[in-house]
């Protein structure tokens, strides 16, 4: 019996011990809740009971140095459904596909989709969103988007880049300053029950995007337009197969234009841009079309590189003269060709020869076996030094995604021939940016400057919110070389083989190039020159570059021209005075005039107008009205320019 009592007592003990430890845990667990998972809990609840939909933020403008917008951004609307509160779904498919311009069996399959919320389409008009909502669908969602625009279309196309449908950043400098643009999201919350049904009398907590900061870049708007037209008249005069153009501040490496050709139309990025391929766009695979997209994309200037040449002689004399194994009074013969290691190599000339001339005679002629003896005087190791100071074994830090870097033979290679065929620009690869950058720290003192595009931003009261800044990358040569280098130089303009580029008034230097493209003897070539003015004091540098030219592929007869037709109008909107020398201010040429308003006209009135002013004109187009005009009005031009009018 005690037995029997002692075993009760010990259940009835072990019942009350679990029934306190039961206890024990419910309170720790309440408090664990209430102090530690509080707020995660509540966030949880929140969000079962509430149903966010996002609101695109405003996408930063992109703006010239001047302040014109590039790139900007429209505000439009995007129609979404959520699928728990819709009444009729027919109904509202039939409706949003007839007034969306949609396909009904699409729309119909998004409505039934079973989830939180399902966009139907964005970008929508503002108006056609405002009607929608008008009709006060049970489910259909109006929402706030934007719409990226690009008010000059193809203008700067490889630069500026694009955004995609979730409005970041493709390529270019949409993409590489998407974390400045892009903004920050904002959002709608509405309270719903747990089918996901909004609940009656329910106020909407709307949370505000954050507009994104305007980039500010060095791109000047006309300069740019210069660029395009004048590369895209050089590519079609030639028939070529793509040209580019980069225009610089060689002090502090601003980018005023970098324009290529063939280009695309940004507001359209999709759209393939050669009529050939446009045609058979239907039968080509996913992976064939983004490969030609992406070749249209690609900017010339910074993707991809090529042999120089010519213009990179400017490299190979600023080395010579800085180790002191050539001066201006050097004298050379050349007999048509020079014999490296038993190999002969031709100077362009031959079978003809520039005969005997001093250094600077010979960097006008652009004769070969001058640069292939300065080059044996430096020796491999001390040319090859001088290939690192300039940069060309790395990318130059352009702003811009992408850049490509030079294809150089590695220094235990360099043998003989190979260091021949180096100092005429042969035989190693570079890009026109490294190029570029590397005449201009041969110009404007000896400093590697770095190229970019970026200055400032901004937000939208105009506030400067952050200055960007770029350190120089070195001092490849002395303040006094490059004195020296920038009369030898205007003196090719002058006098040699860049004479095409001369415009009278304007002291100019530069160098020209005709690069054979590989394989060896194909006829493909590539007709360069690379600009500075005014030589005393360069505020701008240029390179003008003409792929696979038809006909004649000569540098200084294919791209000076090109070249001086940019300058022509370029300085003076730079605000570079001309200076006459006494023999230019016997010609008639020196004068210079504002250019006329000709937009509007009737071909016959622009004509007139020209022929009085005694300026020639190239007719562009079929029609009886002009159209546009290069140059554009106001600009001063110089007698002897020529007047490009475009019809209807």
């Amino acid at each position: 019996m005690s037995r029997v009592r002692l075993s009760s007592r010990k259940k009835m003990v072990f019942v009350c011990v679990m029934i306190e430890l039961v206890l024990v845990f419910l309170i720790f667990r309440v408090f664990y809740i209430q102090f530690f998972r509080a707020e995660s809990l509540q966030k949880d609840a929140y969000e079962q009971q509430t149903r966010d939909r996002l609101i695109a933020p405003e996408r930063g403008d992109i703006l010239d140095r001047n302040g014109n917008a590039i790139a900007t951004t429209k505000t439009v609307s995007s129609i979404s459904v959520i699928h728990a509160q819709i009444e009729n779904e027919e109904e509202v498919a039939q409706i949003l596909s007839k007034k969306l311009d949609l396909d009904y069996e699409d729309t119909l399959k998004k409505v039934k989709k079973k989830v939180a919320l399902m966009r139907i389409k964005t970008k929508v008009d503002k108006e056609l969103a405002e009607e929608i909502a008008s009709l006060k669908l049970k489910g259909v969602m109006v929402d706030e988007d934007i719409l990226r625009i690009y008010p000059y279309n193809n203008l700067a196309s490889q630069v500026i880049g694009f955004v995609g449908k979730d409005n970041q950043g493709i390529i270019g400098l949409e993409s590489k300053y998407e974390e400045f643009l892009k903004g920050k999201k904002g959002k709608i919350m509405t309270q719903t029950d747990g089918r996901g049904r909004e609940l009656k009398n329910s106020e909407q907590n709307r949370v505000s995007p954050t507009s994104g900061y305007n980039l500010v870049t060095s791109i000047d708007i006309k300069l740019q337009e210069y660029a395009e037209q004048t590369i895209e008249k050089a590519v079609k005069g030639k028939d070529a197969k793509r040209g580019s153009i980069i225009m610089m501040n060689p002090q502090n490496g601003e980018i005023y234009a970098m324009a290529n050709y063939p280009n695309f139309n940004l507001n359209e990025p999709y759209k393939i841009n050669d009529s050939e391929l446009e045609q058979k766009w239907d039968s080509f695979s996913q992976k064939e079309k983004n490969d030609y997209l992406n070749q249209m994309w690609r900017n010339f200037n910074i993707n991809d590189t090529y042999e120089p040449g010519s213009t990179f002689k400017v490299i190979t004399s600023a080395a010579g003269i800085e180790e002191g194994v050539v001066s201006e009074e050097s004298s050379f013969n050349c007999g048509g060709g020079k014999t490296v290691a038993g190999r002969y190599i031709k100077c362009w000339r031959s079978p003809r020869s520039h005969g005997s001339e001093n250094f600077v005679q010979g960097v006008q002629n652009s004769c070969n076996p001058v640069f292939m003896e300065i080059a044996e005087r430096l020796g491999s190791d001390k040319f090859y030094e001088y290939m690192l100071k300039f940069g060309f074994d790395k990318k130059t830090g352009i702003d811009l995604p992408g850049e490509a870097v030079g294809i150089m033979h590695k220094k235990d290679k360099i043998g003989p021939v190979e260091l021949a065929t180096m100092s005429f620009g042969q035989s190693f690869q570079i890009t026109p940016l490294q190029l570029i950058r590397a005449i201009s720290s041969a110009v404007n003192g000896g400093r590697l400057v770095t190229p970019h595009f970026a200055m400032e931003l901004r937000d939208d009261s105009e506030n400067v919110i952050k200055k960007f800044e770029y350190e120089d990358q070195g001092n490849p040569i002395s303040k006094d070389t490059s004195e020296r280098m920038k009369k030898i130089l205007e003196s090719v303009v002058y006098e040699g083989t860049g004479n095409k580029t001369y415009i009278p008034g304007y002291r100019i230097g530069g160098k020209t190039a005709t690069s054979e493209k590989l394989p060896r003897r194909s006829g493909k070539y590539i007709a360069s020159f690379c600009a500075f003015a005014p030589a005393e004091n360069p505020k701008v540098i240029s390179i003008v570059l003409i792929d696979e030219p038809k006909g004649v592929y000569y540098g200084g007869q294919v791209a000076g021209p090109v070249m001086k037709e940019l300058l022509t109008n370029a300085l003076p909107y730079l605000k570079i005075e001309p200076i006459y020398n006494e023999k230019e201010m016997e010609l008639d040429e020196t004068k210079t005039i504002i250019m006329p308003k000709l937009i509007g006209m009737s071909l016959e009135e622009g004509k007139k107008a020209l022929s009085e002013l005694k300026i020639e004109y190239e007719i562009e187009g079929e029609g009886d009205s002009i159209k546009s005009q290069f140059p554009p009005s106001d600009v001063e031009i110089n007698f002897g320019s020529k007047v490009i009018l475009y019809l209807d």
